[in-house]
């Protein structure tokens, strides 16, 4: 659920962040500030993710960083900038590090990012979707726990699913679906033993 916070003008990225209020989370959509509201189920599925991916960092000693504070700089296809705030977002540690006074805000692409489904399923399978692959965000995880995207997603009947995407060589992502029992299968957490079953018992 959002609720947009309407502002005197239209705001740039920069006004965004230096506007961004400290009471919850919020994306910039189309120059407005609007407040990311979350239900208690998909809290816990998005900390269920964010703690697993850390477990499996901490595991393997990996060079990277997980957090649920940080936004995206990305642009539409009019060339419209948005601000976006993944569920979690994995970072390349020496970026993260290489510059730690300033805002949890990358223009930069990173290494992955999750988005839990929430009821306004076209902006996760179809805006952000486009708009992280525009950035160059090397991954990217849909998980629709509720199965609520449309058949052309999720098959017929509708059975909740992760989908993994991957950027391939020619910076378009590579698909896939992962459902029931089935491990999830990550390019940034090879060793990954994680199932979909799992997440959505959180």
């Amino acid at each position: 659920m959002v609720v947009t916070i309407q502002p005197q003008q239209k705001l740039t990225f920069e006004q965004f962040l230096d506007q961004y209020p400290e009471d919850g989370f919020y994306e910039l959509l189309n120059g407005e500030l609007v407040r990311i509201l979350a239900t208690r189920r998909h809290e816990n599925v998005a900390d269920f993710v964010e703690d697993a991916l850390r477990d499996e960092i901490k595991r393997l000693n990996l060079n990277y960083r997980v957090s649920n504070r940080i936004v995206l700089a990305t642009q539409t296809k009019a060339g419209i900038e948005q601000g976006r705030h993944p569920d979690t977002s994995v970072v390349d540690r020496t970026a993260w590090d290489s510059n730690p006074s300033a805002y949890t805000a990358f223009r930069e692409p990173i290494q992955l990012a999750v988005e839990v489904v929430s009821t306004n399923w076209e902006d996760d399978y179809v805006d952000k979707l486009d708009e992280y692959q525009r950035l160059g965000v090397a991954e990217y995880w849909i998980v629709d726990y509720l199965g609520i995207g449309s058949r052309e997603y999720l098959g017929n009947p509708k059975e909740p699913a992760v989908f993994v995407h991957v950027l391939n060589a020619e910076g378009v992502y590579q698909q896939n679906r992962f459902q029931g029992t089935d491990r999830i299968i990550s390019v940034t957490f090879p060793e990954l033993s994680l199932t979909v079953d799992r997440i959505f018992e959180a």
